[in-house]
């Protein structure tokens, strides 16, 4: 499944040129690697990033290291490396590709423990077959890397619960763990560290029980972690990094225009269709109201109407992982019961129409 994605995301790249956009992310991402803005007072020539590093190192560093291994000069620009580097439109989207990749990952690995493989099957299929993944994931954006933070922090902070029950020497690896995904989800974006953030505390303190007392220790723990990571992803410098406090984009509203803009996009129509079954089999069938189908549930679903009022952002995509591993969930819990054959039916024509509907949209971006 996960080659699948991959053969999306090459073919798009393969064929959609690189737009200024791209250029920008890895020049700026550049000179974080390489030298500060010759600006005075700004970061880069990008002036003070506000809506997350990661995507500008992650743009930037392939050029970086292509630059240092076969030994082009530092003044090179990134426009000039467009005729030495091979396979550039490539280079400057792997990192992108390979964030869509380990959240799919993330997603097999987590759908697979809670539902098993018919579940992680269902799950991992359409997110494979999602458009809006593709697209994610061919672009530099900070979005397909928040989703794969908040998806991550969510479900280790789970972990990190479930841990604190058994022996103390399994907390730390976790502990750590979770530190470093909350820097990379900061690093991403700033309003993203904030929604994980908050719903590490209730799940943890849903799953903790006898042990959150803890909980309070730990969020300082995790939080300074975290914002010293955000701190090494500015390269230390706090002019710039005190901007993540003064820009505003941490600000947050909710609005339904985010999810009236996806579920009535004809790409998505069949997980649409597929969502909405999900949604009445969980609210008739008592055996689908359980923690792993509730909690995807619980961060989809605000995700989904959530805007970002300090810079434009996209937490629809944030959400939809966990709105595919609700259904991938409800749906395996079906092929559990006496109606087995025609769920497996009703399961098959949405994902076979989702994964046709993907190839037509795959095809649009690459024309």
């Amino acid at each position: 499944m996960l080659l699948l994605l991959l053969g999306e995301c090459l073919w798009v790249s393969a064929r959609q040129p690189l737009s200024e956009t791209d250029y920008q992310f890895a020049r700026c991402g550049r000179e974080m690697w390489e030298r500060p803005s010759p600006l005075t007072g700004y970061f880069t020539t990008c002036g003070n990033i506000h809506d997350g590093t990661l995507a500008y190192r992650a743009a930037g560093l392939p050029l970086t290291v292509e630059r240092i291994v076969f030994g082009q000069a530092a003044t090179t620009s990134t426009w000039e490396m467009r005729h030495e580097v091979g396979a550039i439109k490539l280079v400057l989207r792997l990192p992108f590709i390979l964030a869509g990749l380990a959240l799919g990952a993330c997603l097999w690995w987590v759908t697979r423990r809670l539902f098993g493989n018919e579940g992680g099957y269902i799950s991992l299929a359409l997110y494979c077959f999602s458009p809006a993944v593709v697209r994610a994931s061919t672009y530099p954006n900070n979005e397909i890397l928040a989703a794969l933070g908040v998806f991550s922090v969510i479900y280790i902070a789970i972990g990190v619960a479930h841990a604190l029950q058994g022996p103390k020497r399994k907390w730390r690896p976790r502990i750590v763990l979770l530190t470093v995904a909350l820097g990379f989800t900061a690093a991403a974006h700033i309003a993203a560290f904030m929604v994980a953030l908050v719903f590490t505390v209730i799940f943890m303190a849903w799953v903790a029980e006898t042990r959150r007392a803890y909980i309070p220790t730990l969020l300082i723990v995790w939080v300074l972690g975290a914002f010293f990571l955000l701190f090494a992803s500015y390269a230390f410098h706090p002019d710039a990094f005190s901007y993540v406090f003064r820009s505003g984009s941490g600000r947050m509203w909710v609005s339904l225009e985010p999810a009236k803009w996806f579920f009535t996009n004809p790409a998505n129509a069949a997980f649409t269709i597929g969502l909405v079954g999900a949604l009445a089999l969980y609210v008739v069938a008592r055996r689908s109201r359980y923690f792993g189908n509730t909690t995807p549930l619980l961060v989809g679903a605000p995700l989904m109407v959530l805007v970002t009022t300090g810079g434009a952002s996209e937490p629809w995509l944030w959400a939809l992982p966990f709105l595919i591993t609700s259904v991938g969930g409800v749906f395996a819990d079906a092929l559990e019961t006496r109606w087995r054959k025609a769920f497996l039916w009703a399961t098959g024509v949405m994902v076979v129409a989702q994964a046709g509907l993907c190839v037509a949209s795959v095809w649009g971006m690459s024309a």
